[in-house]
């Protein structure tokens, strides 16, 4: 039964230019956890519910519970209608429902993958998703090698598949964390590309897939505006912010020996730095795009002290927005001794004409003051010569800073005259939000990610090459951190990290922006 055609929702766009997946069959294992339940599979439902998901569309959860068919539906309709961006629409529901299928067991359990097997072969004859098949690895990496082998050893996956020849393709994607260094991310792509080609091999980073990163692209490339002044002529420093206002919550498991450095600014902030200092891409192209942000990120230099180019800190017990918190050190399931920080910054320097004498300062914290993700370009001061006479605190720097979250969009801030009799400039704000200036809304990261796997189109997916680049950048600081006896600096919650971030930044003259 097709999809209905009075879809509100349906997005036209995507279907104009023919982004609609095609006959396929996404495999969840891990589908009972976190992501699965409040991330993935609501996003497919929003896929389904835009129009991008055919009728011979099928998911199959994997995993230790004991549920039939029907209670996989039951389960996942309570997700979807809880967590789905969208409304949630009957019509649409049955129909996508219908291909859902649930396989109990275990990943050391064969049988359970025989099953796995016929249940994939038994939906290619009910569904026609034609042998085309997407194996989602929500699940600790520790597991990716088990799991992987049983795919090939059942028959479900084959590093030697050839679409064009056999019209049928198995691709893997791969969830963050990609190894803890960059020995273990070696061996980590080795296991699964011994199944697996490259070019089936999907790496999720989810900071990808949002609107407002993809727009960066935009914002230098499609405007001549900016993209004349984004070079170390004009251009002092950039900063990129990741801060969280909660805590780890119960993470300990995960969190514990990870910290807030591997955690995400191997991933997502060095990301944003290879987007934001990237030249001009060929065109969109997967290749062409890997390439730019691959220079980049080889282009990286790493300061010779690591002590004065870096802080870490860990956040105490206090208030924080009218709550008492509880300290790092005091979360259960915590070793008091424990030298994981839960805020990184760090100074980067990249080896490049464009960025040459720029320095990238990076910074990635939980219990700080806000929830906000941006980019922060700022430029060098003006001469001043009509202007001396101004205070410092009332002309500031010029800025452009791209807002990834929550509120996405863009501002600029510029100097302007007050209103008066007298000279007087002080700094104003232009500000641009997708809530204000378009009336479609933006989709979630992982719908856009999910649709780009069934489409088999990789530019938003870092390929191996960057995250070993990444892991060069961040195993030097990792290691010189664990060769020191002191634990991080401790932080007050709510407040924008400790001391020593200050400090880094009062080395060199500047100060980190307050979101």
């Amino acid at each position: 039964m097709p999809l209905s055609t009075s879809n509100p929702l349906r997005d036209a766009r995507d279907r104009r230019l023919n982004r609609i997946a095609g006959p396929s069959a996404l495999v969840f294992f891990g589908v009972t956890g976190d992501l699965a339940r409040k991330k993935l599979l609501p996003a497919v439902y929003d896929l389904a519910n835009r129009g991008l998901l055919p009728p011979s569309f099928a998911v199959v959860g994997f995993g230790r519970r004991d549920w039939s068919d029907d209670e996989f539906v039951s389960q996942v309709r309570g997700w979807v209608e809880t967590h789905a961006r969208t409304e949630f629409d009957e019509t649409v529901w049955q129909q996508l429902s219908s291909g859902f299928r649930f396989v109990t067991g275990g990943f050391d359990d064969d049988a359970a993958f025989e099953t796995l097997g016929e249940t994939l072969r038994e939906l290619e004859r009910s569904r026609g998703t034609r042998g085309n098949h997407a194996f989602y690895l929500s699940i600790p990496p520790n597991s990716f090698e088990q799991v992987c082998q049983q795919l090939s050893q059942h028959g479900l996956a084959t590093r030697d598949q050839v679409e064009e020849d056999t019209h049928t393709w198995q691709r893997v994607v791969i969830e963050k964390p990609f190894g803890h260094n960059l020995e273990s991310a070696r061996e980590l792509n080795s296991i699964v590309e011994q199944v697996f080609p490259s070019d089936a091999v999907f790496r999720i980073d989810h900071y990808l897939g949002k609107e407002t990163v993809q727009n960066l692209l935009a914002l230098r490339f499609a405007n001549q505006l900016f993209e004349p002044l984004w070079n170390a002529n004009h251009v002092d420093h950039v900063q990129i912010t990741m801060a969280e206002d909660i805590g780890i919550g119960g993470r300990a498991s995960y969190y514990d020996g990870v910290g807030a450095a591997r955690d995400v600014i191997q991933n997502h902030l060095l990301q944003l730095l290879a987007l934001t200092a990237m030249e001009e891409p060929i065109s969109f192209d997967a290749e062409h795009l890997r390439a730019e942000k691959e220079k980049v990120l080889a282009a990286v230099e790493l300061p010779a002290d690591l002590s004065a180019a870096s802080a870490r800190g860990q956040y105490s017990s206090g208030w924080q927005g009218g709550e008492e918190v509880v300290g790092f050190l005091d979360e259960e399931g915590f070793n008091p001794e424990s030298k994981t920080e839960t805020y990184a910054a760090l100074r980067l320097d990249i080896n490049t004409r464009r960025w040459a004498g720029v320095p990238f300062y990076l910074r990635a914290g939980k219990r700080l003051g806000r929830r906000v993700t941006e980019i922060a370009v700022v430029f060098k001061r003006p001469p001043n010569l009509l202007f001396r006479d101004n205070h410092e605190a009332t002309m500031g720097q010029n800025a452009v800073v791209i807002r990834v979250q929550p509120d996405e969009g863009a501002t600029i801030r510029f100097g302007s005259k007050v209103p008066g009799t007298q000279m007087e400039v002080r700094d104003v704000t232009m500000d641009f939000g997708y809530g204000h200036s378009f009336t479609e809304s933006s989709p979630e990261a992982y719908e856009r990610l999910i649709l780009d796997v069934l489409l088999g189109e990789p530019p938003l997916f870092p390929r191996h090459e960057e995250v070993e680049l990444s892991w060069k950048i961040l195993d030097p600081f990792e290691e010189h951190w664990a060769s020191l006896d002191a634990q991080p600096d401790p932080y007050e919650p709510g407040s924008w990290g400790p001391t020593s971030a200050d400090e880094l930044m009062a080395r060199d003259g500047r100060t980190w922006r307050r979101p």
